[in-house]
Parts: C-alpha cells; sequence; structure tokens
C-alpha cells in the first residue's frame, strides 16, 4: 500500500485542493476542507493509502490538472511502512 501527501505552496488556491480532493480522491466537501486546512498549516498532509497503482494514478491526474491551470501544485507517492 502507497500514502499520497499533498504538499503546500503559497500559490495553489485552497478552492482548487479542495476541487481535486472531491473530484478525483472522492472525498465529501468537509473531509476535503479539513485535509486542505491541515496542509495549509502543517505543510504536508496524507490524502489516502491506495495500492500503487491508483495512487500514482490518482496523483498524475491531480498534478496534471494543476499543471493545465497554472498552479505549482505538488504530490508525493510513499510506500506505507
Amino acid at each position: 500500500m502507497y500514502r499520497v501527501i499533498m504538499l503546500n505552496d503559497d500559490f495553489t488556491s485552497m478552492e482548487f485542493v479542495v476541487e481535486v480532493l472531491v473530484d478525483i480522491f472522492h472525498k465529501d466537501e468537509i473531509t476535503a476542507e479539513q485535509i486542505m486546512m491541515r496542509v495549509h498549516k502543517g505543510g504536508r498532509a496524507t490524502v489516502g493509502i491506495y495500492p500503487y497503482d491508483i495512487a500514482v494514478t490518482k496523483t498524475t491526474k491531480a498534478m496534471d490538472r494543476a499543471k493545465e491551470q497554472g498552479y505549482p501544485f505538488r504530490m508525493l507517492v510513499e510506500e506505507e511502512s
């Protein structure tokens, strides 16, 4: 299993982060806002734990969407220990 981690930056909008969490990671609005605030305040937060293929696919979709919209948004995929 692999952990998907979202990293904070000073440019990506909070609205975009919530949108990604809802659309790509299938979080409800309240959970998405809570994760977004953890990223904002703590610099990073775990979005979820998935099998490798799913973790990479979701991360790639999110980063591609960010690139299309001009955000320097970053995520990591780390093996769950």
